[in-house]
């Protein structure tokens, strides 16, 4: 090839690398390739999905948690609530709601109180009725300076065998406490040993 011809040729080879520099830079930035940018875009759409799904489950947990909350607010209602305060003494729904007023400091008062007014204050008109199902009994202790609890069985020795119960203590003065029980057909009384009151009688069902 002449001289001439030789630096004509030189100088066309170094312009077009310079115009691929040039697109090249334009097109995709410089330093980067194409390979580079795409990859990028394919992992771009994992990352969205994963995301979704993470807020569709934290959805559904939520819809979950909603349901049981409302299924133990149901469970809540098919319970009967039997509300008795404690006095000196006696249970005063379980004496028509008469106050007595007996001021006892100790066990013992009751003890002998009872055994000497309980025949005349209780009859057969006192007697509660209830029909079987799940029950709470919600028991306050209003003005009674030591401690008092609750005890509902079966009214005959043979039939606690086979009938439920339910007793507690800590009703200190001022407290109120709930006593759960699922009551079958029968016969029962209740009462607090450490009133002590007398034995109320409660019929569940056909009694």
């Amino acid at each position: 090839m002449p001289p001439g011809d030789r630096s004509r040729h030189c100088e066309c080879v170094r312009y077009r690398r310079a115009l691929d520099y040039r697109v090249a830079n334009t097109t995709y930035g410089v330093g980067v390739r194409p390979r580079t940018r795409f990859r990028h875009h394919q992992n771009r759409g994992p990352r969205t999905i994963m995301t979704t799904k993470r807020s569709v489950l934290s959805f559904l947990a939520l819809a979950a948690g909603l349901a049981t909350a409302a299924s133990g607010l149901q469970a809540q209602d098919d319970v009967t609530v039997i509300a008795l305060t404690q006095t000196g003494c006696q249970f005063l729904e379980s004496e028509g709601g008469v106050d007595h007023d007996f001021v006892p400091t100790q066990k013992a008062d009751c003890e002998q109180i009872n055994a000497e007014t309980a025949s005349e204050r209780i009859g057969d008109e006192h007697t509660l009725h209830l029909e079987p199902g799940s029950y709470v009994f919600r028991v306050t202790n209003i003005d009674v300076p030591y401690m008092l609890g609750f005890y509902l069985r079966a009214e005959s020795l043979i039939d606690r065998a086979f009938l439920p119960s339910v007793s507690g203590g800590g009703l200190h003065q001022g407290v109120t406490k709930d006593y759960a029980i699922d009551l079958e057909e029968g016969e029962y009384v209740y009462s607090c040993p450490l009133n002590t009151t007398p034995d109320y009688k409660l019929v569940v069902g056909e009694g």
